[in-house]
């Protein structure tokens, strides 16, 4: 049995408004579209169809019990079964279990605080907001590595970060025996743990975004696309490269911001997550790509 967490977060009823009509039809062919990477990423993985069917179940029974429960009343197995078709006995035995929980590895919660310390502050980067070469150690209040980790934290020795980075290719020591920050620092190798509560993180939030705008009288969150089809390879090619450069560019000064403004927070409970996705095909699997002509600055996206 997974370990869960049954603090959901959600108040009753304020997710349970009645579906529009014929919601669960037009539904089908984009469940269809997004669930086919994730079917494709858990064949390859080795989960197999019992294994997130279970899992589904779950949610499924997880979901309606909590976030569409009716202010006032108590949420009964019956009425889980109906908003969900999951037989009442089967609903009585996972009811209780809570939602998976969503925690940030700590390795991940650190090295994600560092770096976007040393891509914000100011004592951490040049003119341009760039990243520093960062001396190990410095006297006074010069700026080094060993300050910049524990500006974070003062329970974890900086030479141990450092150890740890360097193993994962995160920093590089140049030829002045300073660190420097590698740009593959900001996206999780292949190899590494972290890319899986990132996936889970980043598409969560990003799927909860769509399915508020879809689900309310007007689109809360932003979300947009531009996007192009019929195009060739290599201006696919050029499109990608340059809109990673402007893509950078907005995630390096939306950090800056939000980290200057930290300093003056007094906390809560609260969480925001800007993202940025860039992806290009030869031409996807509905064969959306040879379909028409041009489409030109097109904004897209379920909102």
């Amino acid at each position: 049995m997974r370990r869960y967490n049954s603090d959901m977060n959600a108040k009753p009823g304020s997710k349970a408004a009645a579906p529009q009509p014929n919601a669960a039809a037009k539904l089908h062919a984009p469940l269809a579209r997004l669930l086919r990477p994730l079917v494709r990423l858990c064949i390859r993985s080795g989960m197999t169809f019992p294994a997130l069917a279970q899992l589904l179940r779950e949610l499924f029974v997880n979901v309606a019990e909590h976030d569409f429960a009716l202010e006032g009343k108590e949420q009964t197995d019956s009425r889980v079964s109906l908003l969900t078709g999951i037989h009442r006995k089967e609903v009585a035995r996972l009811r209780g279990a809570g939602a998976p929980v969503n925690e940030t590895p700590a390795a991940v919660s650190l090295t994600s605080a560092v770096i976007a310390r040393w891509l914000a502050a100011p004592e951490f980067t040049d003119a341009k907001g760039e990243p520093l070469a960062l001396p190990r150690t410095a006297e006074g209040d010069a700026a080094s590595f060993e300050q910049l980790v524990a500006s974070v934290t003062k329970d974890v020795r900086p030479r141990a970060v450092l150890d740890e980075w360097l193993d994962r290719k995160l920093v590089t020591i140049n030829e002045n025996d300073e660190i420097t920050l590698v740009e593959a620092a900001f996206v999780p190798s292949g190899g590494d743990d972290s890319k899986w509560h990132y996936l889970g993180r980043n598409l969560h939030d990003h799927i909860a975004a769509a399915e508020q705008n879809v689900s309310g009288a007007a689109p809360r969150f932003l979300e947009r696309a531009v996007h192009y089809n019929n195009i060739s390879p290599k201006l696919a090619r050029r499109l990608e490269a340059r809109s990673r450069e402007l893509a950078m560019d907005a995630l390096k000064t939306a950090n800056r911001e939000a980290n200057r403004a930290l300093a003056k927070d007094k906390g809560g409970d609260a969480r925001w997550n800007f993202g940025i996705y860039i992806y290009s095909e030869d031409a996807d699997e509905e064969g959306e790509a040879r379909e028409g002509g041009k489409e030109g600055s097109k904004e897209g996206g379920s909102s």
